[in-house]
């Protein structure tokens, strides 16, 4: 019977290997402009669905500031950045990776909140808080640049693929090895596939996208005509902010501020060369 189990066993897998890897080829796809290669299993418009959801629910529930000279601010530099993305990709002859946005924008009222963010489909939103740290349009436009090169780059659909592959992939581990996995985790009451999960593959994988994002979010700026050295003053001010509380780097899914300032300074002036301000033609 055991011999028979293996065989059916290896069967199995190569069955699976087999498909997967015809999953895998076929949903693999490049980042725009960096060309690094992605996974692509889930469809990004049922993902935008789902943002513009939660999104709806977001303002029903958050303080929405009453500050309309600054959200006006805020939609003024969204509209730029949309328009150069589209502009320059089109100036490039390729396909717009935000055609199918639905751009949105809101400013939530929270001082303690020092952040901002773009959910697919390109709904956005700025915490008041995070205004201390950009202290004017061209820290902002590095922020919303940034915030916006994660969903122009689909990251979430990537994540969300990355997500599915590897929890099926640790359960299958865990079948075709009797259970060797969940035997660890009820002997010592330690998630092991968690963390190392977790530490090996989630957070170096966040910290990639997150090092693509400063980067195509300087892009984005450049092209939108702000000031992107001002990008450097936001990550020295957030350093400072944090008063040295920040974890180690192996333990967040962020690059550390010292990582991204050094990034941004080698980077800053290549992008000023390459991509200077688009103008959108009609």
């Amino acid at each position: 019977m055991s011999e028979i189990n293996n065989i059916n066993r290896r069967k199995f897998l190569e069955i699976f290997a087999g498909c997967g890897c015809g999953l895998l080829i076929t949903s693999c796809a490049n980042a725009p402009i960096t060309e690094r290669k992605q996974l692509k299993l889930i469809p990004e418009s049922s993902l935008n669905r789902q943002a513009a959801q939660i999104y709806e629910n977001v303002k029903r529930k958050a303080k929405l500031s009453k500050d309309k000279r600054q959200l006006d601010e805020i939609k003024e530099i969204g509209f730029k950045i949309e328009n150069s993305v589209s502009s320059y990709f089109d100036s490039i002859n390729e396909n717009d990776p935000t055609s199918n946005f639905q751009w949105e924008y809101i400013l939530i009222e929270n001082d303690k909140i020092k952040n901002a963010w773009c959910m697919p489909g390109g709904k956005i939103a700025v915490y008041t808080g995070i205004l201390e740290i950009t202290k004017n349009k061209h820290g902002l436009a590095a922020v919303m640049g940034h915030e916006i090169a994660h969903a122009v780059a689909k990251h979430s659909v990537e994540r969300a693929s990355r997500a599915l592959v590897l929890n099926v992939g640790t359960q299958l581990v865990d079948i075709f090895s009797g259970g060797a996995i969940s035997n660890a985790q009820r002997s010592t009451g330690v998630d092991v596939a968690g963390m190392l999960r977790t530490f090996g593959i989630d957070n170096p994988f966040g910290r990639k996208q997150e090092t693509e994002a400063d980067y195509l979010g300087l892009i984005f700026s450049s092209l939108a005509a702000y000031d992107i050295r001002e990008s450097v003053g936001i990550w020295e001010r957030m350093k400072k902010a944090n008063k040295g509380k920040e974890p180690p780097e192996w333990m967040s899914t962020h690059p550390s501020s010292a990582r991204r300032i050094e990034s941004l300074k080698k980077w800053i002036p290549e992008i000023i060369m390459k991509y200077p301000p688009i103008v959108k033609i009609g």
